[in-house]
């Protein structure tokens, strides 16, 4: 007989629901096993940063919500999230606070079911691509506890790792839900600018480049995450449309033969881990045995106006948060109550002009246009996640006082991801492969804006090709 913990390590999270609706097992024991895993596993790799199991408890105590995820033990990342009554603390010793609201998010994910039991580790505002604080220390990635889980979300992407929970939610607003889940051996997907609010205060992060998304061993989990959390909320205004049916339900449809842009290199000019070229070649051949047609191409992109456009909107939104929170708690931030990088950023915004900004966004909006012009010929943009296999964790530290030596080792880790970020389009990072040093290595498809049930149907068939979400870590 099955045991409840051999269910949850092994059973993705639409899996896990239909054996709660067939009453093989209760959500109360689910998230029992799920709090046990987490006090097994999380004093070695640390993914946990705000526990509301209590809160947790008394949802599992009545009857909940029916829906696709009902009853699975869920987690969040302790970045643009509010549960009412629980600290947020977005990886910052200075932005800490109990929170008197709650995002609409956590509303939809009650309303589905969802027994949130806690918040995923962050680094300071989601600033860097690995997930290392001062407040929390060290997120290690279980393939080996040496190297970067990735970030901002690589709590989230540990958890699911570990197998504390099948599937989890993350932010991106330059690579946080697809550089983790590169890094941890996952499926992570990027939605497009508009899909899932983030209300009630707000409805865009950094000028709209930031977004929700899922990480998760299966594709189906993540359509069923987007059928349970798209649609628009109080000030939508950009609303891409969702296929008829919903996400998962696409899914039972085997995507058209695809014009696939095989993009080798950076813009920038990085260079590629040859473990990584090797992943993408292998993937390139796949795409091509499956029937899709795959030529060398990228999208012709200015890529240091496109940069200095991106510093400028980061450190501008970094500046504003910080003044925000200033306000609310009477003291500014200081460089003893943030990291060094983040006080980096905020130097940088307060030198920017308002001209500056608007450059920036006039720059972003060309960048739209350039990638919407190159889908006319292309379906996805193939590449790396990353140009390298997950790092040494300390390398891009926000905590480090060489903001140069730090802005060159996060050029060459993640030269691709923003750009998805700065058009709005979709993208996903898909598990296709390992480096020879047995560390999980990503490969991403980008789309054009609002195929999500695209992406989902192509990564769906290069699961069944390659099946990925039994290749675990052994802890």
């Amino acid at each position: 007989m099955t045991s409840v913990a051999d269910l949850l390590h092994g059973t993705d999270a639409v899996g896990l629901a239909a054996h709660v609706r067939s009453g093989n097992v209760s959500a109360a024991e689910l998230l029992d096993a799920a709090i046990a895993r987490v006090e097994k596993t999380n004093p070695r790799f640390n993914y946990i940063a705000q526990d509301c199991r209590d809160r947790a408890l008394a949802q599992v105590s009545v009857p909940l919500p029916e829906g696709p995820l009902s009853g699975v033990p869920f987690l969040v990342k302790d970045l643009g999230i509010d549960i009412r009554g629980v600290q947020t603390g977005a990886g910052s010793r200075y932005f800490a606070h109990i929170a008197q609201t709650q995002s609409i998010f956590v509303d939809r994910a009650d309303a589905a079911g969802l027994v949130t039991f806690g918040k995923t580790t962050t680094p300071e505002l989601g600033l860097t691509v690995t997930t290392e604080s001062t407040v929390h220390g060290l997120t290690r990635n279980p393939w080996n506890p040496e190297k970067t889980t990735g970030g901002s979300s690589g709590g989230s992407a540990c958890a699911v790792a570990v197998g504390a929970v099948p599937l989890a939610q993350a932010s991106d607003g330059g690579g946080s839900v697809r550089v983790p889940a590169s890094c941890c051996g996952l499926f992570g997907l990027k939605t497009s600018r508009g899909l899932i609010p983030l209300g009630p205060g707000k409805v865009e992060d950094w000028n709209g480049l930031s977004g929700i998304g899922p990480i998760s061993r299966t594709v189906r989990d993540a359509a069923a995450f987007l059928d349970v959390f798209a649609g628009p909320a109080p000030g939508s205004r950009v609303i891409p449309a969702a296929p008829a049916g919903g996400y998962l339900a696409s899914l039972a449809n085997r995507p058209r033969r695809l014009r696939v842009a095989l993009m080798l290199h950076p813009f920038t000019g990085e260079h590629v881990d040859p473990d990584v070229h090797a992943v993408l070649h292998d993937a390139a051949l796949l795409f091509a045995r499956l029937g899709h047609h795959v030529h060398e191409a990228a999208p012709p992109i200015d890529i240091s106006a496109l940069s200095d456009a991106n510093v400028t909107n980061v450190a501008i939104c970094t500046t504003r948060n910080l003044a925000e929170h200033a306000a609310l708690v009477g003291r500014e931030a200081t460089t003893d109550t943030i990291e060094h990088i983040t006080a980096m950023w905020r130097h940088i915004g307060q030198a920017r002009t308002a001209e500056d900004l608007q450059i920036a966004l006039e720059t972003f909006q060309k960048a739209a246009i350039a990638m919407d012009s190159f889908f006319e010929d292309y379906d996805i943009l193939l590449s790396p996640t990353l140009a390298k296999p997950p790092i040494d964790l300390g390398i891009l530290s926000l905590a480090t006082d060489d903001p140069g030596t730090f802005g060159r080792e996060f050029q060459d880790f993640c030269p691709f991801a923003s750009l998805s970020n700065i058009t709005g389009t979709p993208a996903m990072s898909l598990p296709l492969g390992m480096s020879h040093s047995g560390l999980p290595i990503g490969i991403m498809a980008q789309g054009r804006f609002a195929s999500e049930a695209l992406l989902l149907q192509l990564a769906a068939e290069l699961e069944a090709e390659t099946p990925w979400a039994q290749r675990r870590p052994l802890i």
